[in-house]
């Protein structure tokens, strides 16, 4: 037997006026399949009543309890990239911004600007009283940053303010240490730097003729340290991958010692190639007998409030699941079909409303919920449960559970 773990990201949402939601309003003709076919029920990925960003549900929904692994977002980030982290590293999870002279951040995202590849080197390779700058690409708008060198400390604040129309926050240290307080020195100048590199880059004048928001700004948040994160084969006995389009599922997969597989157009936004993963996934089954695929689409859609494109999305992936379940074998594979968290449509951010979830496979008890949405899958036979919960019940589907007692 093999399993699937498909998270579609941020999929969760909250009732508008009409009483809709994005997933409940989709023709989803697969998933409300699936949901027949399956047990279904509702989830949070790390506890009730927990707003999760992506990182934290997903080392939960593999069987890690971030509240010990997790030191922050950077150490994924940078390692999904392929920056070779070590020991003593610090880590940050960076977007490209667009600012105002007065650094009044007037975009978050900078447009979603796709083009950061060249501005990403601007930055790659600087020192700074001593410490190394590494500085990566990771997607559109993403990036990852790395501070290398001697005395220095994750005890320090972020620099995005979270919201538009806010300063670039003066990054603090979180302690007394001097090496909270050089760490913390040493990214105020980076930004600075970043600005005077950035703003006037050719790439940015460009944008600035066609009224674009430039990239002239970089947010670093999430810093941590190099977490021990125990492999997934050695965890499980099971031979796994990773589908996915964004640094961080992938640096989170990495250090689990899943196997990435890349798909050519897989960007992590909504023009991700939806088919181009579906195709790998069943591909990929013949070879190993644990899938994590991700797709991000639905949850970049709910940080922009875009209510129509985040029920596009999600009708890209029912195709995506129509796909999948013609052409693997119920008997053979295990599949449970969740998100991470939900990303409401009002919030533009995540929230810790819980996330629709069935398990669909061989001699699986079925329910009589007979759609995947919010408010249908509450009632089946899996209740409420916790992300922490879901590879155990799949090991004891697969026959691979321990049994407890006599």
């Amino acid at each position: 037997m093999k399993a699937v773990i498909f998270i579609i990201d941020g999929l969760g949402d909250r009732p508008n006026k009409e009483g809709n939601t994005p997933l409940k309003e989709a023709n989803t003709p697969t998933m409300d399949k699936i949901a027949k076919e399956g047990i279904c029920g509702i989830m949070n990925a790390v506890d009730i009543g927990v707003r999760p960003g992506s990182d934290t549900s997903h080392l939960a929904i593999l069987g890690y309890n971030p509240y010990e692994v997790y030191t922050g977002r950077g150490p994924f980030e940078a390692c999904g990239v392929g920056i070779d982290v070590k020991e003593g590293d610090i880590a940050f999870r960076c977007n490209f911004a667009t600012v105002d002279e007065n650094f009044v951040v007037l975009d978050r995202r900078a447009g979603r600007i796709k083009e950061t590849e060249e501005l990403a080197r601007e930055l790659d390779g600087l020192e700074i009283d001593g410490v190394k700058v590494i500085f990566k690409q990771s997607g559109g708008y993403r990036a990852a940053l790395v501070l290398r060198g001697d005395g220095l400390s994750d005890k320090i604040t972020d620099a995005d303010p979270k919201k538009e129309g806010r300063k670039v926050k003066m990054i603090e240290p979180l302690d007394d240490s001097e090496e909270a307080k050089r760490t913390a020195e040493i990214l105020n100048k980076l930004l600075k730097i970043a600005y005077e590199k950035l703003n006037n880059h050719p790439i940015n004048e460009e944008r600035r003729k066609k009224g674009l928001p430039v990239a002239n700004m970089i947010l670093p948040r999430g810093a941590g340290k190099v977490p021990y994160v125990q492999k997934f084969e050695e965890r499980y006995g099971l031979k796994g991958a990773c589908i996915a389009g964004t640094g961080l599922i992938k640096g989170i997969a990495k250090m689990a010692g899943l196997d990435l597989i890349e798909v050519e157009g897989a960007t992590g936004t909504p023009e991700t190639n939806f088919m181009g993963k579906a195709k790998a996934l069943v591909e990929a089954l013949k070879e190993y007998d644990f899938i994590l695929i991700n797709v991000k689409g639905a949850d970049e859609a709910g940080h922009d409030g875009d209510y129509e494109t985040k029920k596009i999305v999600i009708e890209k992936i029912d195709e995506m699941l129509k796909y999948f379940i013609e052409n693997v074998d119920k008997d053979e594979v295990y599949l449970v079909l969740t998100g991470d968290h939900s990303t409401p449509i009002e919030e533009k951010d995540h929230s810790a409303d819980p996330i629709p979830i069935v398990i669909w496979g061989r001699s699986v008890r079925t329910d009589d919920v007979e759609k995947f949405d919010e408010f249908s899958t509450y009632k089946g036979g899996l209740g409420w449960i916790k992300g922490k919960y879901i590879m155990p019940i799949l090991m004891d589907l697969m026959g691979l559970a321990n049994k407890y007692g006599a």
